[in-house]
């Protein structure tokens, strides 16, 4: 038990590392979180500040959730180490470093997802990719995403364990996502400009 705890608490500090702010402070020497839409997330660095910074912000908040887990796959198992990606995800929600204001989970969900079930995390990368394409909003590529989650994983009979992560990370993610999907709603959610 004590195991499992420090190892959460591990996943949860590295979670909490702030990639997608400290981008922002090494390409912009800005405060991610007064910019935008206010969120420490890869996509406000992307609209804030170009291509580059947002591909580093997305690569970093993905690796930490990519490394920290397939670690702890190999090494202690999926059991533990689908405690530790939601230990994960959640510091990267609400870090430590940042007075708990993070992103919304998606590309570290994503690096968690990777490495616990590579084609479950290969199928909901293309299918996030295909509806930002087609509607330029990365919210509602998120969103879908989170939904089809559980059903790829149950779809594809995962891990028990797995299978209740899906569950609870694509509805944690979609809660996130609230203030998007209210303005999805209305038809006020801003679309993204992949040429800057």
């Amino acid at each position: 038990m004590i195991k499992i705890l420090l190892l959460a608490a591990a996943s949860y500090l590295i979670g909490s590392i702030p990639f997608s702010f400290l981008t922002a402070k090494f390409f912009g020497g800005i405060d991610i979180r007064n910019y935008g839409s206010g969120n420490s997330g890869a996509t406000n660095v992307f609209r804030t500040l170009g291509k580059k910074a947002g591909a580093v912000a997305f690569l970093g908040d993905f690796l930490k959730g990519f490394i920290t887990i397939l670690i702890i796959k190999i090494y202690i198992g999926i059991d533990i180490s689908v405690i530790c990606s939601a230990c994960v995800v959640i510091g990267h929600c609400y870090p430590a470093f940042l007075r708990f204001k993070g992103g919304k989970g998606v590309a570290t969900a994503g690096g968690t997802i990777f490495a616990l079930y590579p084609l479950v995390g290969f199928i909901l990368l293309f299918s996030l990719i295909v509806i930002v394409k087609i509607s330029k909003m990365v919210s509602l590529g998120s969103i879908s995403a989170a939904i089809l989650f559980p059903v790829i994983s149950l779809l594809l009979k995962t891990h028990k364990y797995f299978l209740f992560y899906s569950i609870v990370i694509g509805l944690f993610v979609i809660y996130k996502h609230r203030t998007n999907i209210s303005r999805l709603l209305s038809g006020k959610e801003s679309k993204i400009s992949f040429k800057n």
